[in-house]
């Protein structure tokens, strides 16, 4: 990871993918500096739009409030835009009987998981997941790393795509990931192949559940609390910020529109 002074983008970047936890907010709250950043970025003409393992219910409020094109939900599953012509609108990958059938299959999933590892419980924000299921292992709750192998095993075992954020360990059915989902509201809102213009992209994040991004985008930074997860990371961001959390990313606005 290069410290981030080295990166000098090109004037040719047209939007910001960024993770929201320990990314945009610090001790659970976005800051004011990268709720500025944010705004900053919008009007240089940039698209916003941050792609997190929360779910869609929990970022609602973010995706009317906050200076973003869309907010993309539970790893890749269901996109957030906010318009004053159309208020509040929900865009799923999966029809609506697939995520009702998957509901079932992976709350069957969560009691095992509840039932089998020791101090294991579901994340707190699990009213309003709708396409997938977590365990707190950071946020209010502590699961040694036993625990979390544990969880990802049981997960795996079952089927399911399964994924460690700073927080919780989230995991579904489907092949949707925030790749996957970051490709596919690219299209839906723009129109655009996401593939063909990566290098016009960036990537903001902070754990191993952004390794796929940090992989794919030239432009991939980590803010420095990503060095939590340094020893796991098979795919470490290009660059890394000076800060942490809210004052990393406000950081990186400040170097992107330098």
């Amino acid at each position: 990871m290069r410290p981030l002074s080295d990166w000098h983008p090109s004037r040719d970047i047209v939007g910001v993918f960024t993770d929201i936890d320990d990314t945009l907010t610090t001790e659970g709250a976005i800051t004011p500096d990268a709720l500025q950043a944010l705004a900053d970025l919008k009007a240089a003409g940039l698209h916003v739009v941050p792609i997190t393992g929360r779910p869609v219910g929990w970022s609602e409020p973010f995706a009317q409030s906050w200076p973003v094109d869309a907010i993309v939900a539970e790893n890749g599953a269901v996109g957030l835009t906010c318009s004053s012509a159309q208020g509040l609108r929900k865009l799923y990958q999966q029809d609506a009987d697939t995520r009702k059938a998957n509901f079932t299959r992976m709350h069957t999933v969560l009691t095992a998981i509840e039932r089998h590892v020791p101090g294991a419980q579901r994340s707190q924000d699990s009213a309003g997941r709708e396409t997938d299921i977590a365990i707190d292992h950071s946020e209010f709750t502590h699961l040694p790393q036993s625990a979390i192998d544990d969880v990802l095993r049981i997960m795996h075992d079952a089927g399911m795509t399964a994924t460690v954020s700073s927080i919780h360990i989230n995991g579904w059915f489907g092949e949707h990931s925030k790749l996957t989902g970051a490709r596919w509201i690219v299209r839906e809102l723009w129109d655009r192949d996401l593939d063909a213009e990566m290098v016009r992209w960036v990537y903001v994040g902070d754990s191993t559940n952004d390794q796929v991004m940090f992989a794919h985008f030239a432009h991939s930074v980590g803010v420095a609390n990503v060095q939590r997860f340094a020893d796991q990371l098979t795919h470490p961001p290009r660059y890394i910020t000076q800060g942490e959390r809210g004052a990393g990313f406000a950081e990186m606005a400040r170097q992107l529109l330098g």
